[in-house]
């Protein structure tokens, strides 16, 4: 029954000549003669294979890719190590290789996004990337040809192993289509080189391996496995060679020269992000051997002796592209093409693998099925069966189905030049048409091109000799004249409703119906003058003109209409002789903006020419019912698509034609309903009452809602939309599956009840609504689809995405909080893959997105320096312009997040200026110094300098970890100035005179710690800090600045990126203070990983560890005491025994440095590190070795002693070294020993309630053990015995008296009222004890509470500090003195200082980060006090700068844990001995004071608008865990704000009216705060997003909410008269202006802004009171209830309304359809379901609207004088009325009270009449034959029924 194959012309484009020549001759390279003509090659691609990312299969853009050429075609021209890349007439790159190029290909690699262009040299493989970069891959062994994969690209090894093998191919290789977009990034240095493989076992199988794969540029290439009998073996075969592989699918094609055969092969390969290390670029190399590429062979075929030859000569051979060819190339060679292979699709789309045999001349087609129920790794591949086709060339050309894509591939037909010359179009096997080229040469056709007009006098006698270069639609073919043409098989426009309606036909007509019509409509001759004119409706009317000719051969006859005139002038000219005439002499001469009435097609085509060979009436007619079903199915599925009214009214008529044939009269009038004005020329037939009612999925819709899913009639929905994989009509099948979820449908795997099927996102679903939101997440179906459907069907759907709005499950994906509005919760939920230079990029994410808000770029906050005036920052010491230009390691602090918490004040600047030590101090001297005066200055000068070098401890602090740095960027250090300024003489500089101290006092010290306040401020890197940017900041000669910074660098733990080799030339400096940085920032970069090679370095600076046979080592002592504290750092929390018995040992040993006088910094030291290692451990630390204890008791100086023989023996097994114990005898030097051993029981017994290890550590009870006890010792044994009873200490005053023994208590308090006399006791010993009990007892309460803000804690505190400080200077206190009166008398004021300084630094720890201005006051008081009298020295300018950084601790971003090693790093960091100068190093190495930075944590949390992405403040309620000191806790916080720590933090609560709640739910755990980065992190490294509710404004806009009275405020703005508009331009500009702001200030929602906009100015020139006031109105309703969507809606139904009314008043209707009113009654149905309850939780639309919608519309009708007798006749005859409005009219009220068509109601009627007495009401009977019927129309067919009657 197949036709005979018609004729199709070619359309010539241009001429072809490779653009890279005019670019070279454009350059001056191309001048004739200069080179061979064909010394270079080119390859053809489309636009969308370069595409970043690449688009996604079934994209429309992809179909629909922007030609910016000529006709969109991308070229690739490669001359020697030249390559051009141009698009058109555009060079787009151009890339030159090092070596002649032999092989090029592009090629996608699983973790690129972007394509990679791979270039073929002798010994290198080069990838450049689209954007210029490239990595060059040096190759130790011959590669012969490189081949794209899905995953990467294929190496193909040469036979001989020596040189490369030249290609055989000019044309090398192309593609058949990119490869899907993956979500990583490739991130490497420009000219990275790689390393020559190693020669492992990896390497090895590479070198023996014959083929091999690369599938990262940084990788290695792997060697290629083979599977045979269920085992893996290399593959080493290097006569099979592969001739073609597909960058779509995992396929190879090979030829094997011994064998001669084909072959086919699966590629099998694990995806390559499992074998990625995520901390690092590079491959992990453990992964890499387990993750083989294994091939396997699916088919292979035997060739014919000959055949065999001429693909022996082959290397490797394929096509160019089809739509996105990744394709090859490689320069000509003298062996010429033996074999092209590539893919293609058959007609039911099932991919084939084609094989062109030039000897045999055919073309072998094997077709292979794809199991992909497995997803990605494409399961199982096939091969089905194959066949042949004569031909001397194939091609790959997109042209029966663009824009269709089964599953990866393209829609892909196959153009075959046959051995006779002729140009065959194949889909599959089975042929279509002709084409030939022009047979005249049509005005226009060349016209942008210059082509020589006589080499075209012959044109018809022509023939193509050879195709080529296929993209798309177009392709190269040459003539036998030689000349080259560009041609394409399409012409442009396509129709998107005849794609859609094959697509449709493909998959719902039997496979013999659909390739009998494929051969109708491409063979058919006489359609193909319809087809050479390219306007918008040619392809159509191509396509309906077969359909109606096979409806005229064999449908039923109709009776004739007799063409009426046309009504237009227009229609007259269209439809004319002279127009067919020009369209076919000037077919260029487009009119593609010409619209085409409906009416019109039904009459363009007046002859049908009868097909003798189709005889078979029977067969068209199942054909035509077919097709019917089909297409009413597409239909359906239209009629959800607002934008596709034009096509629906096209496939109307055709189907109106179709049924009509047929004979199906209800489809006639469902149609003719729908479009009455085009359609009324079909008129219903009186006929058989057992005719298929048509499926109407408005029907279905409404029947849901009101009786629900399980009671709706399933006929309404078409067969089609059940049809598994069907694409066609999956716009309707995913509205469907919405409707059933919501409804109550029942699910079944992917199917539902109601018949279709859906998928379902993963995530929980706790309603209906839920599910409905995941389904609409799995089906990609987003806001702009939802504006695409008539909004009476959206509205359930938005009522859905409202409702689930309010607090969505945990566990949703982003998309589906984007979905339903919830942007914030979406970027919370991406912060994982949130990246500094890169964001996730998720199609689906933008999908979900209205067009007008999609909010999905990363929210940077941005870090620049406020511009604040001078003259708020600077008071009247500091009023000249300092900051200009000036450098102080704290410009970059005023960030957003800090102005936005301390911006109402200025606290932040005075931190700065009190902090700022690259400035010269001001000095207040008289106006006429005298020499004394200049000694003053100087005095002065020295008294600063004090407090400038201490000054770096704090800037470290404040500006912890605030910063970033460029890696291209040096590290600046701020400048300390010790220099002096004189505001009294025009600020002249007076320099500090160090000729009488030393000057490296000053600079030696003061400069390390400077270099460590620089590196902390920079935070933590997202990515590792790169090494090589470390040593590019070392300076050539080693300084105390870089020392500190690695410190810095160490404590950030930045330092793990170094090397050994790099920390050896760190220590062959020999710079002792560089050596000290760099062993203690190690240690703390590895902190207890124990870490053997860092662990023999610390050891090597223990001089005691030396065997005796080493040579003696002068270390100093202070690298003796970092490199010892840098082993407990490292052995942190082992318990490592060897180690804890050395530092035990380390404790009582004299240094082995000459200066003793560091020896009691040393054992604290080691003491510290014992601590360490043993942290928290308690008993369990020791094991057997009770000695331990006894030792450190011993050390401490306490009595008891209870291992004494087992103590002689500990000491005696110690090795010797070089160094003897601090003893006397028997006797320990216990003022050297007690600190460190009294800090190693602290750490030890940490937190552990040991009762009897306090007990040991009591203080002495009677006066005459207070005497021989240091004072000092007190306060660290008050320490030590609190931090071991750790939950004993209470914030309370009465607390701190319970440490203070009765005897001292007693002793002072009599004492200080003069009760007893002094001479009894030593009274200073007695107070002494007492300050320091107090001070001991207040630093233990500020290290539990630390980082907590603890109320309570702080007014204990800083009640002491002020007490404290009364005592020293009298100040005014409201509060009873806490202390005895006349401490003064008994202490010493450097004590007193040393205590006040120190609860000071324990009341900065309970507040760190929270920027305290009470406290931040007192801090403040404190720095100013001048050292006049010689006690404000070095130690407690120390301490206030630390202070003041800890109050302000990371610009307020961190706070401080009480983890164990948070409180040992404090403990250490905060001694309780203070050093009297900047190098003051005895007591305490003063680099230790930096380790309070292992005990920060970045626990701060700002909210960001989403929608404005701007920080803003916004209440937070957090929860608290119970403990056992307090219940579970609820309080408010304002963010920006600190967080509890990680151990005790429940929830987070969005809380507050105005914006949209959610709540961050987490386990209490004993771990510290999450890093940076980190992808557990719940706070997106302390940014939370908010959404904002429309209505309210910001609380910085409105702190107090009086601005949120949205009602008041609406109602001025419309408060002016509805009726009249104002005719003053003022007040109308007045008014839009009021409204714009009102809006912008309430919402930042584009959409409701546009409406305001829109909406003032259509009032200025609108005098509808009615509109306007409802567009006020609606405004509101949105704006206050945060439906911006809805103003669609409302807007919608409005205008639908008012439209009818003017219909009424002015005679004209402007709908030419009636799809509005079953639009209509769903939104009425919707409601219904409201009140019945079917939908739950309250509409989002007023239910008073709706129903004031349906009153007006029965208005409507009540008011239409002929509606009646129209109904009337229509119903009697079945004829629709003449007049076109009438008709529209009666179309309306058959709708909408849903009146069947007249035969249906005859039979009905027929039926009931014999069952209905006389006089009696049919109504009831008639109800129940026909259901869906209105009670009105009911009423009025039994009327209709009386009339008849009487």
């Amino acid at each position: 029954m197949s036709p005979e194959i018609g004729s199709r012309r070619l359309t010539v484009l241009r001429e072809f000549r490779p653009h890279g020549l005019a670019v070279e001759e454009a350059d001056g390279e191309g001048a004739p003669g200069a080179r061979p003509p064909q010394d270079y090659d080119y390859f053809l691609f489309g636009p969308s294979l370069t595409a970043s990312p690449a688009p996604a299969p079934g994209d429309e853009a992809e179909a629909e890719v922007s030609s910016s050429g000529a006709d969109g075609d991308h070229e690739l021209f490669i001359r020697g190590n030249r390559i051009i890349w141009s698009n058109g007439s555009r060079v787009h790159k151009r890339y030159v290789s090092p070596n002649t190029v032999i092989m090029a290909c592009w090629c996608r690699m699983n973790s690129i996004c972007d394509a990679l262009l791979c270039v073929l040299q002798v010994d290198t493989l080069s990838i450049y990337t689209v954007t210029g970069e490239v990595v060059n891959i040096p190759l130790p062994y011959s590669v012969s040809s490189i081949w794209p994969l899905p995953f990467g690209l294929l190496l193909q090894k040469s036979t001989d192993g020596g040189r490369i093998v030249s290609s055989s191919s000019s044309l090398l290789n192309a593609r058949d289509i990119t490869r899907p977009n993956k979500e990583y990034g490739l991130n490497y240095n420009v000219s990275c080189q790689v390393n020559t493989f190693e020669t492992d076992s990896k390497a090895d199988g590479a070198i023996i391996s014959s083929h091999l794969i690369l599938k990262h540029p940084l990788e290695e290439p792997q060697a290629a496995y083979f599977e045979e009998r269920d085992s893996l073996t290399m593959m080493k075969d290097f006569d099979e060679k592969t001739i073609w592989t597909s960058d779509t699918i995992p396929l190879m094609a090979s030829y094997h020269k011994g064998n001669f055969q084909h072959s086919v092969w699966q590629i099998n390969v694990a995806s390559y992000h499992e074998a990625m290390n995520e901390d690092t670029m590079l491959p992990d190399s453990r992964y890499i051997s387990s993750h083989k590429c294994a091939f396997r062979k699916i088919w292979q075929g035997t060739c014919s002796q000959s055949a065999a030859m001429a693909c022996a000569a082959l290397v490797c051979v394929a096509l160019p592209a089809v739509i996105t060819p990744p394709p090859t190339v490689s320069p000509p060679d003298s062996v010429a093409i033996s074999q092209e292979v590539f893919l293609a699709t058959d007609i039911d789309g099932v991919p084939i693998i084609c094989f062109l045999l030039h000897e045999q001349k055919i073309l072998l087609a094997v077709r292979v099925q794809i199991d992909d129920t497995t997803g990605e790794d494409f399961g199982d591949i096939k091969p089905h069966m194959s066949w042949n086709i004569p031909a001397f060339a194939a091609a790959p050309v997109v042209v029966t189905r663009p824009r269709v894509w089964v599953g990866l591939l393209p829609f892909t037909d196959i153009l075959v030049l046959s051995p006779d010359n002729d140009l065959l179009l194949y889909s599959g096997k089975q042929c279509l048409c002709r084409y030939t080229l022009p047979t005249e040469l049509g005005r226009g056709i060349f016209s942008d091109y210059d082509l020589n007009r006589e080499n075209f006098n012959g044109y018809s006698d022509m023939k193509i000799t050879s195709i080529a270069d296929a993209v798309e639609g177009r392709v190269n073919v040459t003539c036998s004249n030689g000349l080259m043409l560009r041609c394409s098989l399409r012409k442009k426009p396509s129709s998107s409703l005849v794609s859609d309606c094959i697509t449709a036909m493909a998959e719902g007509l039997q496979s013999c119906f659909y390739s009998h019509f494929v051969s109708l409509y491409w063979g058919g001759s006489d359609a193909a003058y319809l087809y050479s004119s390219s306007h918008v409706d040619s392809e159509w009317e191509s396509f309906s003109y077969e359909i109606r000719k096979v409806c005229t051969k064999y449908g039923e006859t109709l009776p004739t209409i007799s063409p009426t005139l046309p009504s237009k002038a227009w229609d007259f000219l269209i439809n004319s002789k002279y127009h067919v005439q020009y369209c076919r002499r000037a077919p260029t001469c487009s009119n593609s903006s010409l619209p085409v009435p409906y009416s019109t097609c039904s009459t363009v085509f007046n002859s049908f020419v009868q097909d003798a060979h189709t005889t078979d009436a029977s067969f068209y007619i199942q054909f035509m019912r077919e097709i019917l079903e089909t297409l009413h199915a597409l239909y359906e599925n239209l009629k959800l698509n607002v934008l596709r009214k034009g096509d629906l009214g096209c496939l109307a008529s055709l189907l109106c034609r179709v049924a009509s044939s047929l004979g199906e009269h209800n489809f006639v009038d469902y149609y003719c309903r729908d479009f009455p004005l085009n359609l009324i020329e079909y008129c219903s037939l009186a006929s058989s009452p057992a005719l298929r009612t048509p499926p109407c999925l408005f029907h279905w819709f409404e029947n849901c809602l009101r009786h629900g899913c399980g009671s709706a009639n399933l006929e309404d929905i078409p067969a089609l939309m059940c049809k598994q994989k069907g694409s066609a009509v999956s716009w309707g099948r995913k509205v469907v599956s919405f409707y059933s979820l919501l409804l109550g449908a029942e699910r079944k795997g992917r199917s539902l009840s109601s018949g279709v099927y859906c998928d379902i996102a993963s995530g929980s679903a706790r309603n209906s609504e839920e599910l409905t939101v995941l389904a609409m997440v799995a089906e990609k179906f987003g806001h702009q689809h939802l504006d695409m459907l008539p909004v009476g069907v959206s509205l359930a759907l938005r009522h859905v995405l409202d409702k689930c709005r309010d607090s969505p499950p945990d566990d949703w994906p982003a998309p589906a909080y984007v979905l339903v509005g919830r942007e914030d919760l979406a970027m919370a939920k991406m912060r994982s893959v949130r990246k500094e230079s890169a964001f996730w990029n998720n199609d689906n994410l933008t999908s979900m997105s209205a067009p007008y808000m999609v909010h999905l770029q990363p929210v940077t906050i941005p870090i620049t320096t406020s511009d604040i005036p001078t003259s708020e920052v600077l008071n009247s010491e500091d009023s000249d312009s300092v900051y200009r230009s000036l450098e102080d390691g704290m410009e970059h602090i005023f960030t957003s997040t800090t102005q936005l918490r301390f911006g109402h004040d200025l606290r932040l600047n005075e931190v700065r200026r009190l902090l700022c030590s690259a400035r010269p101090v001001a000095i207040q001297t008289p106006t006429n110094p005298s020499v004394s005066d200049q000694d003053l200055q100087q005095q002065q000068l020295w008294n600063f300098a004090q407090r400038t070098t201490a000054l770096p401890f704090g800037r470290g602090a404040f500006t912890l970890a605030t910063t970033y740095t460029l890696l291209t960027e040096a590290l600046v250090f701020p400048k300390l100035v010790l220099a002096g300024r004189l505001p009294a003489q025009q600020n002249a500089t007076v320099n500090l005179d160090l000729s009488s101290r030393s000057a490296s006092e000053f600079k030696s010290w003061a400069e390390f710690h400077n270099g460590v306040a620089a590196g902390l401020r920079l935070a933590p890197f997202q990515e590792k800090m790169l090494r090589t940017w470390i040593q590019y900041n070392r300076p050539s000669e080693p300084s105390y600045t870089h020392a500190g910074l690695l410190l810095a660098f160490g404590l950030h733990e930045h330092l793990r990126v170094l090397t050994i080799t790099d920390a050896y030339r760190y220590l062959s400096q020999e710079h002792d203070i560089t050596t000290l940085g760099l062993l203690l920032g190690l240690a703390a970069s590895h902190r207890g990983t124990m870490d053997p090679a860092i662990s023999k370095m610390l050891y090597f600076h223990v001089p005691s560890r030396h065997p005796s046979s080493t040579p003696e080592l002068e270390l100093p002592t202070l690298l003796q005491s970092a490199a010892v504290m840098g082993i407990g750092l490292l052995y942190e929390g082992s318990a490592h025994a060897l180690t804890m018995k050395i530092l035990l040992g380390e404790i009582g040993r004299r240094s082995g440095g000459d200066n003793v006088l560091e020896r009691e910094g040393y054992a604290v030291a080691a003491g510290s590190a014992l601590g360490f290692v043993a942290l928290g451990h308690g008993r369990d630390a020791f094991g057997f070795l009770d000695t331990f204890l006894d030792r450190l008791f011993e050390y401490i100086g306490s009595k008891e002693i209870n291992h004494e023989k087992h103590l002689n023996a500990t000491t005696a097994d110690d090795q010797g070294g070089n160094t003897g114990q601090m003893m006397d005898g028997a006797q320990i030097n216990v003022d050297v020993t007690a600190p460190g051993a009294i800090i190693a029981l602290a750490l030890i017994f940490l937190k552990a309630e040991s009762e009897d290890i306090a007990a040991r550590l009591r203080i002495p009870n009677t006066h005459f053990d207070l005497q021989y006890v240091r004072p000092d010792f007190i306060m660290l044994r008050i320490i030590a015995r609190n931090l071991i009873l750790w939950s004993r200490i209470q914030p309370t005053k009465d607390w701190v008296e319970s440490q203070i023994p009765e005897t001292v208590k007693f002793g002072v308090s009599n004492m200080s009222e003069g009760d007893i006399n002094s001479d009894e006791f030593d009274a200073e010993a007695l107070f002494q004890a007492y300050v320091n009990i107090v001070t001991g007892a207040c630093i233990a309460l500020g290290l539990k509470h630390a980082g907590s803000r603890n109320g309570d804690a702080q007014e204990i505190l800083y009640a002491y500090a002020v007490n404290f400080l009364n005592e020293i200077k009298h100040i005014p206190v409201r509060t009873p003195s806490m202390l005895p009166k006349g401490l003064l008398q008994y202490v010493d004021r450097g004590t007193l200082e040393l205590c006040l300084h120190l609860i000071v630094l324990a009341l900065s720890l309970v507040m760190a980060g929270s920027g305290n201005l009470q406290t931040f006051r007192l801090l403040r008081y404190l720095r100013g006090r001048i050292s006049a009298e010689g006690q404000v020295h070095y130690g407690l300018q120390m301490a206030v700068s630390l202070a003041i950084g800890f109050l302000f601790l990371g610009g307020g971003t961190h706070t401080l844990s009480t983890r164990n090693s948070a409180i040992a790093a404090l403990l250490i960091a905060l001694y309780p001995r203070l050093p009297t100068g900047p190098n003051d190093n005895r007591c305490h190495l003063q680099a230790f004071r930096h380790l309070y930075v292992i005990a920060t944590e970045p626990r701060w949390v700002q909210t960001v608008d989403v929608d404005t992405e701007l920080p803003v403040y916004c209440p937070l309620e957090v929860t608290v865990a119970e403990t056992e000191y307090y219940d579970e806790t609820h309080y408010c916080e304002v963010t920006p704000c600190l967080l509890p720590e990680r151990s005790v933090l429940k929830s987070i609560r969005v809380c507050g009216p105005r914006y949209w709640s959610q709540v961050i739910t987490l386990a209490p755990e004993d771990k510290p705060w999450w890093r940076c980065g980190d992808k557990t992190d719940p706070f997106n490294g302390g940014v939370l997003y908010i959404k904002r509710k429309v209505g309210s404004c910001s609380y910085s806009d409105d702190p107090i909410g009086c601005q949120s009275l949205i009602s008041r405020a609406m109602h001025e703005v419309c408060d002016a008269p509805s009726a009249t508009c104002s005719t003053k331009p003022n007040s109308t500009n007045h008014s839009s202006f009021r409204v714009d702001q009102l809006v912008s200030t309430f919402s930042a929602n584009p959409s409701l802004i546009a409406f305001a906009k829109l909406c003032c100015e259509s009032w200025k020139d609108r005098c509808n009171g009615n509109f306007r006031e409802f567009c006020s109105q609606v405004l509101y309703e949105c704006m206050s209830t945060d439906r911006p969507s809805l103003l669609q809606v409302y807007v919608s139904f409005y205008t639908l309304i008012e439209s009818m009314w003017e219909y009424l008043k002015i005679g004209h209707s402007p709908f030419y359809d009636s799809l509005f009113i079953p639009n209509l009654k769903v939104a009425l149905a919707y409601n219904e379901a409201l009140i019945d309850g079917r939908i739950t939780n309250g509409g989002i639309i007023q239910s008073t609207f709706l129903e004031s919608l349906r009153k007006r519309v029965e208005d409507i009708f009540a008011e239409l004088p002929n509606l009646k007798e129209n109904f009337s006749s229509y119903m009697r005859t079945g004829k629709w009325p003449d007049a076109e409005n009438d008709a529209v009219l009666l179309s309306w009220y058959l709708q909408w009270y849903s009146i069947p068509s007249p035969h249906v109601v005859a039979y009905a009627v027929e039926k009931v009449k014999p069952r209905v007495a006389a006089g009696v009401s049919m109504l009831p009977l008639l109800r129940l034959l026909l259901p869906t019927t209105h009670f009105v129309g009911l009423m009025e067919i039994e009327k209709l029924q009386i009339a008849m009657e009487s």
